[in-house]
């Protein structure tokens, strides 16, 4: 079990093994499925999740953790930071914000209710569509800001693009400003997301 535990990808690759015989053991011992629009539904949605999960966890650690406490680490130190972690960091945080906006484009596709949801219910009623509506506006307005304005300013800002150490500076401060504009973003838009669940 420690070597198992000690590798990131033999623990992922279990943890997938491990969903798909609960998906098998939950399909026997219940009704069954049959891949139609209801099983990729339900795909969608979890892989939504999934991604969603990974997004916004990211950017709360970042908001959260890496960048309130950069100035207690030593100097001789934050290279590791800018080096190492924080690309990776942010190699999973834009990746995952474009694979919940896909999927969650895809599943509100696949549900029927799309074009109510991004017109905000405006002629159908509003309720449950004018909610998921606010909610994906605000995760694709966030999706935008990860990789239109955050990562482009983090690039500079980690020494990953050349530039002047002016310009190094203020794009380091558009980066935290705008990931601080998508931690504001967030609860209203994950509040959204579930509202929508329960109304009509």
């Amino acid at each position: 079990m420690g070597n198992l535990l000690q590798s990131l990808s033999k623990t992922v690759h279990a943890s997938i093994v491990l969903t798909i015989l609960l998906f098998l053991g939950l399909h026997f011992f219940g009704d069954g499925f049959a891949f139609d629009r209801i099983f990729w539904s339900w795909l969608a949605r979890f892989t939504h999740v999934i991604v969603a999960i990974m997004w916004v966890g990211l950017l709360w650690y970042l908001n959260f953790v890496q960048i309130p406490n950069m100035s207690k680490i030593p100097d001789d130190q934050k290279p590791a930071i800018s080096k190492v972690i924080a690309p990776a960091v942010l190699f999973y945080f834009r990746w995952a914000a474009a694979i919940t906006v896909l999927s969650g484009l895809i599943l509100a596709w696949l549900n029927g209710y799309a074009h109510q949801a991004m017109t905000l219910g405006i002629g159908s009623g509003y309720g449950k569509n004018t909610a998921i509506g606010v909610g994906m506006w605000l995760g694709i307005i966030m999706a935008y800001n990860v990789w239109f304005v955050i990562w482009p300013n983090q690039k500079r800002a980690l020494g990953m693009v050349e530039c002047q150490p002016e310009e190094k500076t203020a794009s380091a401060r558009t980066a935290m400003l705008f990931s601080r504009t998508n931690t504001l973003l967030s609860l209203p838009m994950l509040l959204s997301m579930v509202a929508a669940q329960n109304l009509y």
